[in-house]
């Protein structure tokens, strides 16, 4: 099949190279000269692993392509994804079109033949008859069908969930459009996963509806340990009592300074505008988006008391800044929130992250950014770790003890065990183990 992609950001460039991988010719498209350029170089703009390899060999076999120009591309696909982004609007939380509906257009006026346009792009209920419309209205005479297809897709882990995903949600009534999304996951039938037709707008509403209640698995769980401390409870223990219930399960129970990244943010304000806007507001994912974005700023004020009270003068070291490990993703990371917060309390704060440095700069000001992690520590009066990378798991604690000033550790993501660190002379706070 001939695939265009509409969008070489993450998601885009992601879907594309997997697509390729498939055996698809892909044509990757985005209006930015200088993504095109690297890309054509061979570098890639994001930290995802396994990513540089897979683009890399299927440039090689000319199944994976570039470019800047739209239309071409578009009239020899039989399948156009359009995965732009889809930010938070200013002022008012709801998803932010634009650029989807301009990408609509502009297939428009490419359109050769009958070709599926797919929204791989994460948007609200009933944005498909938004761009049905847009391409009737600029291409009465085309022959096309509009089709939801949302991806699930967690950063760090993309080629691995694209290759083996949980399910395959197709939005579509149209016979011909279901025969080509079909025959595009055809690779996947040796792996068996669910490929699920429905209609458009309830494959739409699935993608919000599955973050939301992740969101709201972590923001239960971070509520849960801010009552273990009160109570002398340990979260970890808890997590593991109710994670064992298969109608619960384990993951996303892991206490921490709450979700940030490109997807739980914006989707939860966008289906909160979604559902007032329909009138059926929904109050539970109201508050997982206000207890979040508090959960943040409380991260600051718990650094602070494990200061004995006061930073001010004090220089913090802060280990991780992306909203995860594995990704170099700045978007809505609590180091946004708790590293100015910090600062705005005194304290002199440096900072150390395996990959996400580079996108990190140009958001935190007045932070010194350190080659690794034993340089951002040394004469620290506390060290945080606030991303749980693989390579913040098995520190050298005794080295740690002679480079801080004070020996205290604030374990963000309870990635150690409390009484051995204390047994090498630490303060230890960590999340929700009271």
């Amino acid at each position: 099949m001939h695939i265009a992609m509409i969008g070489s950001g993450y998601v885009g460039l992601v879907s594309g190279a997997c697509f390729a991988d498939f055996g698809h010719d892909v044509t990757c498209v985005d209006k930015d000269e200088t993504r095109i350029a690297a890309l054509e170089r061979g570098e890639i703009p994001i930290f995802e692993p396994g990513l540089e390899e897979i683009v890399a060999a299927n440039v090689r076999q000319k199944r994976l392509s570039f470019t800047r120009s739209l239309a071409p591309a578009v009239a020899a696909a039989d399948a156009v994804f359009i995965a732009v982004g889809t930010p938070s609007r200013r002022g008012d939380g709801h998803a932010d079109l634009g650029y989807v509906y301009a990408a609509a257009a502009e297939v428009a006026d490419a359109l050769d033949g009958f070709t599926v346009i797919v929204t791989k792009s994460t948007v609200p209920v009933g944005t498909g008859d938004e761009i049905e419309r847009i391409i009737r209205e600029r291409r009465p005479d085309a022959d096309f069908a509009v089709v939801s297809n949302p991806e699930f897709l967690r950063e760090g882990a993309a080629i691995a969930d694209f290759k083996h995903p949980d399910r395959i949600v197709v939005g579509t009534g149209e016979t011909r459009a279901r025969e080509v999304l079909s025959e595009i996951y055809r690779p996947l039938n040796l792996n068996q996963p669910p490929l699920i037709f429905m209609a458009r707008r309830t494959a739409e509403l699935t993608k919000y509806a599955a973050n939301a209640f992740l969101a709201t698995k972590i923001t239960f769980i971070n509520e849960i340990a801010d009552l273990c401390e009160k109570a002398g409870a340990d979260v970890q223990d808890v997590a593991r009592g109710i994670g064992l219930d298969n109608r619960i399960g384990p993951k996303f129970l892991h206490a921490g300074p709450g979700y940030g990244g490109s997807c739980f943010p914006k989707d939860t304000m966008a289906l909160v505008k979604t559902a007032q806007e329909f009138g059926a507001p929904i109050r539970i994912v109201e508050t997982v988006a206000a207890s979040n974005e508090t959960r943040k700023r409380r991260m600051a004020d718990k650094i602070l008391e494990a200061c004995s009270g006061s930073v001010t003068g004090k220089t913090v070291a802060v280990l991780g800044l992306a909203f995860k490990p594995n990704t170099d993703d700045m978007r809505d990371a609590p180091s946004l929130v708790i590293l100015p917060a910090l600062q705005s309390l005194g304290a002199s704060v440096r900072a150390f992250d395996p990959e996400a440095m580079g996108q990190a700069r140009p958001l935190l000001a007045d932070v010194t950014f350190c080659d690794d992690a034993y340089e951002c520590i040394r004469g620290a009066h506390a060290l945080v770790i606030l991303t749980e990378w693989d390579a913040f798991r098995a520190l050298d604690l005794a080295r740690i003890r002679t480079l801080l000033a004070e020996p205290v550790i604030v374990d963000l993501r309870n990635i150690y065990n409390p009484e051995d660190v204390r047994k090498r002379g630490f303060a230890y706070t960590g999340v929700g183990r009271g």
